[in-house]
């Protein structure tokens, strides 16, 4: 009885250890934790930022979290992935590659479940205007990419990299229209896609947040929070996916 007790108390503290190793706060299930640690991909539909479990453990981590929270999204979503860092030593510069070879964006499938069927999530995709930013590590995108039902996008993306750390954000900057309902439903800069990768001891932790701030239509709220974040899990999975 006592060995089945003390083999009980060594399993909850192995538990409570695994949990704390990795960057992520009680937000997150033991479930998703599990498929976390065994390398799947958690995707996470959480409405609000005060529902993100990334933990705020480096400055990346805390910049991504404040974006979010400065959206103040109607529509978020989490796509996140652990991988460990042996192996993956040029993890880094794959991702910026994956995320900055805009071209590519065209012809990412995208399921849509209203109309059971594949589309292109972008049809297109034209850089506009490509820069570094004054402090010599940002990298500045201007681009216009369509994506039905809304249309044309007009997109800013910016990305920062150093040898642990890369932090990608794009942002719409016209407002975007369903075309299909003739709605207006996102404002200039009220559509936010976000990834971090950083460093976290033997791991890097893949980190994805998309969120949208929109007006709710009571009678069409479930099909525009569809819309909006299968298209925002779409995205993530596909970088995921190429590195």
């Amino acid at each position: 009885m006592k060995k089945t007790v003390f083999v009980s108390f060594i399993c909850a503290v192995l538990c409570a250890f695994s949990a704390s190793a990795l960057p992520f706060n009680n937000k997150l299930s033991k479930a998703e934790l599990a498929d976390l640690e065994s390398g799947k991909v958690v995707v996470r539909n959480i409405s609000r930022a005060s529902n993100m479990c990334l933990e705020a453990s480096s400055e990346s981590a805390k910049k991504i979290i404040r974006d979010i929270n400065d959206l103040n999204p109607s529509y978020l979503a989490e796509v996140i992935q652990v991988r460990p860092y042996a192996g993956n030593e040029d993890l880094p510069a794959r991702l910026e590659d994956s995320l900055m070879n805009i071209s590519d964006y065209v012809g990412i499938p995208y399921y849509s479940e209203h109309n059971k069927t594949y589309y292109d999530l972008y049809s297109s995709a034209v850089i506009k205007n490509d820069f570094i930013a004054e402090d010599g590590v940002t990298r500045k995108v201007k681009a216009d990419l369509t994506m039905e039902p809304f249309g044309l996008i007009e997109t800013s993306i910016s990305i920062s990299a150093n040898g642990e750390c890369v932090y990608y954000v794009s942002t719409n900057d016209n407002t975007l229209i369903r075309q299909d309902m003739k709605i207006k439903c996102v404002k200039p800069n009220n559509m936010k896609s976000a990834i971090l990768l950083f460093r976290d001891g033997d791991n890097w932790i893949l980190y994805g947040a998309g969120g949208v701030k929109a007006m709710k239509i009571i009678f069409l709220e479930k099909r525009i929070e569809t819309s909006f974040i299968n298209r925002i899990k779409t995205f993530c999975n596909f970088i995921f996916e190429k590195l």
